[in-house]
């Protein structure tokens, strides 16, 4: 794995070495391109994108917002969880262990995909994805969809999707610049650098662009009240290649590609009896997507396409327990080995003139090694899989209405010393419409129900003392409603959406004694909210 690391990076300077023409640009800000999916439209804000409004495959209730990267404040050489929190309506916290995590109304990151180049990075070992270790120097633009917009995009999709565009799909609208370098020093010590290189071919048979970026960063330690927060320095360094290939006849072909690798403390719980001393001396992952598609084409029976994505995800990390606040005594060790296959295939196909049917299948396979001094060594693994498809169709008077129904299953074929948990299976759906009144103002709405299998760690881990394992972990089961408005008055951009989200069988951290955890399912959580959000502009100003 280190090799697979040192390639990358590796490929990635010998890119920045023979990229031509050069010149250090800084972002630019002329009116960013329309990304926006076919089951959206765009509400323009200053620096975000809102997409809520007319989806093919999921009507109604599909509110999402879009951020553009090279218009958005973020420091040199970001991570993903810099990046999101300059998104509205979502909440970045650290936990105990040091990892970046989101919550979306109300669900915890385990209840949210995250998807590089439709290349889920949230099915791993832990069910989550650590944000923190997730470089986006090389995005062109992060979409986070709020709620269950669709059926299609794998199994443990409850709460929300995070989508980060570096090299998928067919559009060529995205300027490159060849050569952009930032760098920045803050008042604690902390400094950080990235810079990104690119390269167009054109041919006459489509054209390809290949680009590539590094970047590092290093702080002494996060600002707490008058000094710094005990073991909270960090060391990343970070370096990504990508390429795409697009035809005359829009087919497409993508590869990206990152390496990461980061030394950090973790800052410890010191409102707890037995706080966990931990620091990480190696936290490292390895991500190779690989995707492509046919664009839309002339079928017998009307118009389709099919994408086709697949993932290499590949992770190390070292944890050292120390026995007290001098980080002196080591007493305990995890050095842990993952590795995670997936494989997506979506298709969509017209139905008649008006209607539309997408069809998406999603395969995992998780496996985790780990070594832990003391307690010895062991492997697990799981299977996940799903399968989904949705239909859409017109309304009378311009709206529209869409349903999908998928089915889920998993099952943990190796569980080290541990019971194996049985197969798993369990269904979703999703129903939603959206009706235009006037040409100015779009209600929507949507009702949805899915399922969530617990993950590896959740089922089998200790946390080197800290946790108790629980193999007998039920799914957990997400109902959700939603009804909003997007509506143009003038210059001014107004969106309302009220939702309304039951867990049940919620897995929940309780006290085991003798300052341990256990985690449990619980009987129901409970979520209601109205988002809110405004933009307009007046003589420049917005």
């Amino acid at each position: 794995m280190h090799v697979l690391h040192q390639s990358a990076l590796a490929s990635m300077l010998v890119l920045l070495v023979l990229a031509p023409e050069w010149s250090v640009a800084t972002a630019s800000s002329q009116t960013p391109a329309d990304t926006t999916r076919r089951d959206s439209s765009a509400v323009v804000l200053e620096e975000l994108l809102v997409r809520v409004g007319r989806p093919v495959a999921t009507a109604g209730g599909a509110s999402a917002v879009s951020v553009r990267l090279d218009l958005t404040r973020t420091p040199p050489a970001p991570t993903l969880d810099q990046a999101l929190r300059n998104v509205p309506f979502v909440q970045v916290r650290t936990n105990s262990r040091g990892e970046a995590q989101l919550s979306l109304r109300g669900a915890e990151a385990r209840q949210v995909a995250v998807l590089v180049d439709g290349v889920p990075l949230s099915l791993g070992w832990d069910g989550r994805a650590d944000l923190a270790g997730i470089p986006v120097g090389g995005a062109g633009h992060i979409t986070l969809v709020r709620g269950l917009s669709s059926v299609l995009h794998g199994p443990n999709v409850l709460g929300g999707v995070v989508e980060v565009d570096v090299s998928h799909g067919s559009s060529t609208e995205r300027e490159e610049e060849p050569l952009r370098a930032r760098a920045g020093l803050d008042h604690l010590g902390g400094h950080a650098f990235g810079a990104t290189a690119a390269l167009p071919v054109h041919t006459a048979r489509g054209e390809l662009g290949i680009r590539g970026g590094a970047g590092f960063r290093s702080r002494p330690g996060v600002a707490g009240f008058g000094e710094l927060r005990e073991n909270s320095d960090l060391r990343h360094v970070d370096g990504f290649v990508s390429g795409r290939y697009v035809d005359r006849t829009r087919g497409w072909a993508a590869l990206s590609a990152f390496a990461s690798r980061a030394e950090r403390g973790v800052p410890p719980e010191l409102h707890l009896s037995r706080p966990r001393f931990w620091r990480y001396p190696e936290a490292s992952r390895s991500l190779l997507a690989l995707s492509s598609g046919t664009g839309q084409r002339q079928t017998p029976l009307g118009r389709g396409d099919l994408e086709a994505s697949l993932g290499v995800d590949l992770g190390r990390t070292e944890i050292q327990s120390f026995r007290g606040r001098d980080y002196q005594q080591v007493v305990g060790r995890e050095l842990a080995d993952d590795r995670t296959l997936t494989l997506r295939l979506l298709g969509d196909h017209t139905l008649g003139q008006w209607a539309g049917l997408r069809t998406a299948a999603t395969l995992a396979d998780v496996r985790h090694d780990e070594v832990l001094d003391p307690g010895g060594s062991a492997r697990y693994r799981q299977r996940l899989w799903s399968l989904g498809s949705e239909i859409a169709a017109p309304l009378p008077g311009g709206g529209r209405v869409s349903g999908g129904l998928a089915l889920d299953a998993a099952d943990t074929p190796e569980s080290g010393d541990k019971p194996p948990l049985g197969r798993l299976a369990a269904w979703g759906g999703r129903l939603g419409a959206n009706v235009p009144l006037g040409e100015s103002v779009l209600l929507h709405a949507a009702a949805s129900r899915r399922a969530r299998f617990p993950s590896l760690r959740e089922l089998y881990s200790g946390a080197l003392g800290r946790f108790v394992p629980n193999p007998e972990l039920r799914p957990e089961r997400l109902l959700a409603g939603e009804a909003g408005m997007t509506a143009r008055i003038g210059a001014l951009e107004l969106q309302a959406v009220a939702f309304h989200q039951r867990l049940a069988d919620a897995i929940v951290r309780v006290s085991a004694g003798d300052s341990r955890f256990r985690r449990e399912n619980r009987d129901q959580l409970r979520s209601t909210g109205l988002e809110l959000l405004a933009s307009g502009g007046w003589r420049g100003a917005s």
